[in-house]
């Protein structure tokens, strides 16, 4: 499934882009370099338990381990000590990023409820793309049996492309649903 993505990328995308921003070089064309995921639970702080479910939701949707993040200092209005486990975060190369983002655009972001398509506002300035994910239960291979709580996710797309226009043009083309302002 991967290999697929990246194929329509050599394929297509790229001769696309040059057309439409004028690269000189090949290696100039943007491209995905790595795309992180991360589910924040501050609530993990009460519950150690929510902790496992996260971990293993976030393997099962990115294919490999999450490493767990740990608080940098304590914050007692937040009963927060410094170490303790307060989220997981994975970050995905290669073809199981391009295997990810497959799935993200063709299979998970259609299950969203009244799905428009996202934002093409959620861009920083240099090419690359966050979204935000309310339910980890739009990927299929979360069994909805075993999920306690749901839990969203952040979706961060790193690109090499040096401008927003640049990046929506890339994660266009890869078939990324841009909502129409």
């Amino acid at each position: 499934m991967g290999a697929r993505l990246r194929e329509h990328y050599q394929k297509s995308v790229i001769p696309a882009l040059t057309k439409e921003f004028g690269y000189k070089n090949v290696m100039a064309v943007p491209k995905i370099e790595k795309i992180s995921l991360n589910i924040g639970l501050g609530e993990a702080t009460q519950n150690p338990k929510l902790m496992d479910g996260a971990v293993n939701e976030l393997a099962q949707i990115a294919g490999q381990r999450p490493v767990v993040t740990k608080a940098r200092k304590s914050i007692a209005a937040f009963k927060l000590r410094e170490n303790m486990a307060i989220g997981c975060t994975v970050t995905l190369r290669g073809d199981r990023m391009y295997e990810f983002f497959d799935r993200l655009v063709n299979v998970a972001l259609p299950r969203v409820r009244d799905f428009r398509g996202v934002s093409s506002k959620s861009f920083d300035g240099r090419g690359n793309y966050t979204l935000g994910v309310k339910d980890q239960l739009i990927f299929p291979e979360v069994d909805y049996n075993k999920v306690e709580k749901v839990k969203g996710m952040n979706i961060c797309i790193t690109t090499t492309a040096r401008t927003d226009a640049e990046g929506i043009a890339l994660l266009k083309h890869l078939g990324m649903p841009f909502r129409t302002q």
